[in-house]
């Protein structure tokens, strides 16, 4: 019997196929990194009885970066990024072991059926996992064929089972096309963000930025923004005049006639026309003219229109947008999010979706009527070839999906829905009068039959006052007769669902990277968005983009995007070779970086006029061990300290508070140290600016603090403090925090593990010597007489933390809060704000058997 392995791109995708195909049939086990499970069946595949496995990755298996000494942004110099630097796959998620797990279960497999999503980005993780796969299956016997692609759009029985049963090859060129998309991002982005930077990180203070970041798509997208704004700003209003008349028809009734001039810009000339047309006493019918005029009905929906209404009409940013619609997508609810199609193939069934919709109260008697009366045929739109238009596939209600899932399903519907629909038909009558010389109309919109405005009222035409009936020649009197100033009003500044519409129409990014580069901009602090999700550009956006306009407008223009976008494509259609475009666009970008740094000087001369030099910002904090004097503590986005006696700056660990450490000194360089706390509930730990920055022991790197230092004496140092090794991480050694107390507590110097311990202790040491069963390092812990816990009144022990059994009940673990999952300090499971699990550590807690302090580091470092 034959193996067969099939990879899915997310667990929950795989278990509904496994589910689909095995009917419901099927054995299911966690898989070994934990985050995948494996689904297995027996079945038949081409003829022959098989034993499947389903499982899935997350997303890509691995991601491009430079090998390890490139990426330092100190030793190397970013020109260098463009073509010397090599480049190398590493695993996307080092946790996840992912390789690993998908060579255990490939092993002995004889096919494989790959499942990812049905576009560019899914081809390419084809071949990740068969770039992970292939050397453990059993060898093909003689030409036969072990490799299959899976293409389907939505996750039912029937587009299942239809992939099942007609499937292809994974296509190498639309992989190949994302390996080059890949690669002149990281290059071009990280050399350009790399040099602007530093420079401008090194020179001011105030940025309020982290990372002074370039992209091709990311520029651009930031250019439309600042390109409003400096049309907003520029603007001047001008004063216009316009002719309003009103006539009454009836006694009661008045008609507001509109004037067929629309509008003049010179006060006299309205005077004069006001003049002429008030010696006229009677509005005479020059004309009535009626037409039936119609509606068309949206075309079908593809993903930009999707994420412009998520924004525009459902308050969703395009990121957020994004993600609900995959969770629809993925639970089966709608067709592939992802495309570009807005016409639906021939042999699709309209019918059969609609059917699903025939029950749901909001639009039951809509359904129901276009399938007795029969549905039309939805309008020719555009074809690009990758998957249907976005489609509900099953009905849901606001319980199942709730909040802002069903509000965007419920869009889906209605649309698809109006796709099937009539147009709306309507009777436009237009009545033409004369008041003296000049021409007014009125013009008046009677619905004739509603069509698809019935299941998406917002686009019916509004309810307007009826127009009297009138022949040619007929006699008004004139109720009155004004001018009325106005002034002509600037733009507003762009909303998403506008920047959407620019990214397209001149090619920035991708259907599935525009929400990307959008979100990339916000959380840039190059933009803010403003109500009604318009974006504004902040200082920052602003002196970028007209920097690069200064110096070299292609940069933000997107012209030189779009190209790329274009030769992109070629090589997904087999048209381009890969490193022809690859070498070509980098050599491009190469020579203007190298343009771009030799004219930095007039960016620079932007950036003087709308931030402070390092100099003139922030407040003196601690003194620099080189000239003595106080460094000033920058809290703006990277806090910093900077010295401007020495013109040094030292970076600090981020997302937390920053103070002065009692004046004590770092033994080695006579820098102040400074305390780094992420709150009351948090990790804090003192560290020397200096030795942060520049690790004085071959085993220590960049960015390190006192409770990883390994100085042999200092009082502040791991070697003195640390207890023992972490009870949850490999790497960490758990160390003291002296700052802690009368709430005593030890931290782990890696993940975000807490152990609280000794409360209202009047002080807790960590002893020389060591624990005889586990090895950490043994506690002295002096309690006041009147809030001892210690059993016999006695005030002070010595002894080992975990297995101590007078320590027992003084010692709880927690997980640190934190101000910011991106916190340096790793990213360990997150309990809430530090409520923690609670645990006590009797003896029990310590799976590994914590070694002593210098074992535990030796391990850390080799």
């Amino acid at each position: 019997m034959r193996t067969v392995l099939m990879v899915a791109e997310k667990p929950s995708l795989a278990q509904s196929i496994a589910k689909i195909l095995s009917r419901g049939n099927m054995s299911s086990r966690k898989g070994l990194n934990g985050a995948c499970s494996v689904h297995e069946y027996t079945g038949s595949f081409i003829g022959q009885s098989a034993h499947f496995k389903m499982t899935s990755v997350c997303g890509h298996v691995m991601t491009l970066d430079f090998i390890g000494k490139y990426n330092s942004w100190d030793k190397v110099d970013p020109a260098e990024l463009f073509s010397k630097a090599p480049t190398e796959k590493k695993e996307a998620n080092p946790k996840l072991t992912m390789v690993k797990f998908l060579q255990v279960e490939g092993r002995g497999c004889d096919c494989i059926v790959l499942w990812l999503d049905c576009d560019k980005e899914g081809e390419n993780i084809c071949f990740e996992v068969l770039d992970a796969v292939l050397p453990v299956m059993n060898k093909p016997r003689g030409t036969e064929r072990t490799i299959y692609r899976a293409k389907f759009s939505s996750i039912t029985d029937t587009d299942i089972c239809n992939a099942m049963n007609h499937l292809g090859e994974p296509n190498r060129n639309e992989a190949l096309s994302v390996d080059a998309r890949q690669e002149l991002d990281l290059r071009i982005g990280c050399a350009f963000t790399r040099f602007q930077t530093k420079y401008f990180q090194g020179k001011y203070g105030n940025l309020d930025s982290s990372l002074i970041s370039f992209g091709p798509c990311q520029t651009p997208t930031l250019g439309f923004c600042v390109e409003r704004h400096d049309k907003i700003q520029s603007f001047k209003p001008e004063t216009y005049w316009v002719l309003q008349a009103k006539v009454n028809p009836e006694k009661e009734s008045s008609l507001t006639l509109d004037w067929d001039r629309v509008r003049v810009f010179d006060r006299e000339v309205a005077q004069m026309f006001l003049n002429i047309t008030k010696m006229a006493k009677e509005a005479k019918v020059e004309s009535v003219s009626k037409k039936e005029k119609v509606k068309q009905r949206p075309l079908a929906l593809n993903t930009v229109e999707m994420l412009r209404v998520a924004s525009a009409a459902l308050g969703m940013g395009p990121q957020h947008a994004m993600q609900i619609a995959e969770r629809l997508y993925t639970q089966g609810y709608i067709s592939y999010p992802r495309t570009e199609t807005t016409h639906y193939p021939e042999n699709f069934d309209l019918k059969g979706c609609l059917r699903q919709q025939a029950n749901n109260p909001y639009w039951a008697e809509t359904v129901k009527a276009l399938l007795s009366e029969g549905i039309n045929r939805p309008r020719k739109g555009h074809d690009a070839g990758d998957h249907p238009p976005i489609t509900p596939m099953r009905a849901a209600t606001e319980a199942e999906l709730g909040g802002d899932g069903w509000r965007l399903y419920e869009y889906i519907t209605r649309h698809f829905i109006a796709t099937v629909s009539a147009d709306c038909k309507y009777l436009q009558t237009t009545i033409a009068f004369s008041i003296g010389p000049e021409r007014l109309t009125c013009v008046g919109k009677v619905v004739t039959s509603p069509g698809f405005t019935e299941i998406m009222p917002w686009h019916s035409i509004p309810l307007e006052e009826s127009l009297p009936h009138c022949e040619k020649g007929d006699l008004f009197p004139i109720g009155e007769i004004k001018l009325l100033e106005k002034q002509t009003s600037p733009p507003d500044y762009l909303t998403e669902a506008e920047l959407i519409t620019l990214m397209e129409k001149h090619g920035i990014g991708t259907d599935a990277s525009i929400p990307v580069h959008i979100n990339n901009i916000c959380q840039r602090n190059y933009v803010t968005v403003e109500s009604g999700r318009r974006l504004k550009p902040t200082n920052l956006g602003i002196v970028l983009v007209h920097g690069y306009y200064k110096i070299d407008a292609e940069l933000v223009l997107p012209t030189i995007r779009s190209a790329v976008e274009k030769q992109l494509n070629l090589i997904a259609l087999g048209k381009a070779n890969y490193h022809q475009v690859l070498e070509h666009t980098l050599d491009i970008f190469k020579r203007k970086f190298h343009y771009f740094v030799d004219s930095i000087a007039g960016m620079d001369e932007l950036m003087e006029v709308s931030f402070s030099p390092l100099a003139a910002t922030g407040k003196p904090l601690s003194r620099c061990g080189k000239c003595h004097r106080f460094m000033k503590y920058i809290q703006a986005k990277p806090s910093r300290l900077h010295c401007s006696h020495c013109d040094d700056t030292y970076s600090l660990p981020q997302n937390g508070t920053i103070k002065l450490y009692k004046e004590l000194r770092c033994p080695l360089d006579d820098f102040e140290l400074v305390l780094w706390s992420s709150g009351s509930r948090g990790k804090s730990y003192p560290l020397c600016p200096y030795c942060y920055n520049h690790p004085p022991f071959r085993d220590m790197k960049k960015g390190m603090g006192c409770n990883e230092c390994t100085h042999p004496t200092c009082q502040h140092s791991l070697s003195m403090l640390g207890i023992g090794q972490c009870v949850e991480c490999e790497n960490g050694v758990l160390v003291l925090d002296s700052t802690s107390g009368p709430k005593w507590k030890m931290a782990c110097n890696k993940c975000n593990v807490i152990v609280h311990f000794f409360e209202n202790a009047h002080k807790v040491r960590v002893s020389p010597e060591t624990c005889d069963s586990c090895e950490a390092a043994l506690v002295d812990v002096d309690f006041n007489k009147a809030k001892s816990p210690l059993p016999g009144d006695e005030t002070q022990h010595s002894g080992c933390v975990f297995c101590d059994p007078v320590f027992q009940d003084l010692v709880e673990l927690k997980h640190a809060a934190m101000r910011h999952p991106m916190h340096r300090g790793g990213q360990g499971k997150r309990q809430g704000r530090g409520r923690g699990k609670g645990r006590r550590p009797g003896g029990r807690l310590n799976p590994k058997k914590p070694k002593d302090k210098m074992a535990a580091l030796a391990a850390y470092f080799v």
